[in-house]
Order: C-alpha cells, then sequence, then structure tokens
C-alpha cells in the first residue's frame, strides 16, 4: 500500500469543497478530514452527503454539509455562509463539482449549454467571489479550479463540457494575476479517467479500456485517491510559491 504524506499545515484548516457528496468530492472530503481540516462540503445529493458526513463524523472535525444546487448562485452563496459559521473563515476553495453528461453538438439547445456552463464553470467563479473576503483578511488562501484533460485529447460527444474546462483555465490564470498580492495562490487540478462508481457503472466498457490501456502511460486505474493526494498538497502550505498552474493527474495520457 502508498504512504502517502501528512501536512501539518491542514490541521484545523478551513476547506469547502464543492461536489462532495459522491466521486472525487466525496474522496476529497475523507481525504481532507483525515488531516485534521475542517471540512464543510455542498451538494446537491442530500441524502449521499448526509450519508458521507455521518460516516465520518468521528474526524477530528466533523466535516459539515449543506444541500444546495451550485447552478444557483444565490443558493451557492446562502450555503457557503452557512459553511462559514461552522467551519469558521474558508482559507482553501477546492471547485470539484461538474457533470460530464454527453450531448451531441445536433442535440444542444441554449438551455442545455449554459446549463451546461452553469456547472461545470460558472460556479468555480461565484464560490471563489464568496470566499475572497476570508483569503483577503488572512493574506493567503488557495483556490483548485477543477479542470479536464478531455479537450486536450480532443475528446467529442460534450461540446459544453469540454469547452467550460477548457475555460477553467484561463480563469485559474487570470485570477492567479488578480489575487496575487494578497497571497492567495490559484490553480487548475486537471484529472484524467477517474474511475469513480459513476464512470464504472455509466462510462467504462471494454472499448472504454482499450482507450485507457492506449492513452495512459502507466497502465492502472487511475482512482479517486490519486487525485486527492495532489489536492492536499495544493492546498497546504507546501505549495506556498504555486499558482497559476495546471496541475495534471492522468497517468500520462496528456
Amino acid at each position: 500500500m502508498p504512504a502517502y504524506a501528512t501536512y501539518p499545515s491542514l490541521q484545523d484548516r478551513a476547506v469547502l469543497i464543492s461536489g462532495g457528496a459522491t466521486g472525487i468530492g466525496a474522496t476529497l472530503v475523507e481525504t481532507f478530514a483525515a488531516q485534521g481540516a475542517r471540512v464543510g462540503f455542498i451538494d446537491l445529493a442530500e441524502a449521499a452527503g448526509h450519508a458521507l458526513a455521518q460516516r465520518l463524523s468521528g474526524a477530528r472535525h466533523a466535516p459539515r454539509f449543506v444541500a444546495a444546487d451550485l447552478t444557483d448562485i444565490d443558493a451557492l452563496r446562502a450555503a457557503i455562509a452557512t459553511l462559514r459559521a461552522q467551519i469558521g473563515p474558508i482559507e482553501a476553495l477546492l471547485n470539484n463539482a461538474a457533470n460530464d453528461r454527453r450531448h451531441a453538438i445536433e442535440d444542444t439547445t441554449p438551455a442545455s449549454w449554459d446549463a451546461g456552463i452553469a456547472v461545470n464553470l460558472k460556479h468555480q467563479f461565484f464560490a471563489a467571489q464568496a470566499v475572497l473576503p476570508d483569503m483577503k483578511a488572512a493574506g493567503a488562501g488557495s483556490i483548485v479550479h477543477f479542470g479536464s484533460m478531455s479537450w486536450y485529447v480532443k475528446q467529442g460527444g460534450m461540446p459544453a463540457y469540454t469547452a467550460s474546462k477548457a475555460a477553467v483555465q484561463g480563469l485559474t490564470r487570470g485570477m492567479a494575476r488578480d489575487l496575487g498580492p494578497w497571497g492567495i495562490r490559484v490553480n487548475t487540478l486537471v484529472p484524467g479517467w477517474v474511475m469513480t462508481d459513476k464512470q464504472l457503472k455509466e462510462r467504462i466498457d471494454e472499448r472504454a479500456r482499450q482507450d485507457i490501456e492506449r492513452g495512459q502511460c502507466i497502465n492502472k486505474p487511475l482512482m479517486p485517491e490519486h487525485v486527492a493526494q495532489l489536492v492536499l498538497f495544493l492546498a497546504a502550505d507546501d505549495s506556498l510559491m504555486c499558482t497559476g498552474q495546471d496541475f495534471i493527474v492522468d497517468a500520462g495520457w496528456v
């Protein structure tokens, strides 16, 4: 079994995670709670969110969960305010929530396009905006926007998703410049094809396995824990001079 690092600076640190009830997000909640962080997470999946919070209630700081639709910016802001009151001023923001629902170019409507942008890009900006007062007051902070390797490798079949995930990196680079004077670092975490329960149930068939074997340099399953370990580094003081960068975890596909 791998021997992973412990980050002293993460103990008692207030960490906010979007989309934390399932998949990569749930692993982030569990991993940061294990580091002793004060974790708050937001998700539309209410039952899964409450179940995860209950399962981890014995951690140094029991994770706090608020159910909210991240595409409703008023609801997002209210959820962040609620979690701030519970875990304290936000010191690290992990913008993980996304939806890679497949959709053909011919079937994409203005409404479905806007919905894709809302969950995959828009919420990341407004969540960051909402925590800025906390980070500016502290003179430090870490914002991690989640991108995707899908557009790097020219994956088709989901134009709103790939367009929004490409835009995440532009958002990161501009925000890194704007927020650097306050010691706030902004980076993009770019995961490859991560074997979450959803992907295994809905996407992974023999053709997908062949694509992964051809694409990855390391032909082993890319798991949520592999992503989480790099996110720990980006949220910890160990990455104090890392900003405006793309950190790729994809077993060498890109």
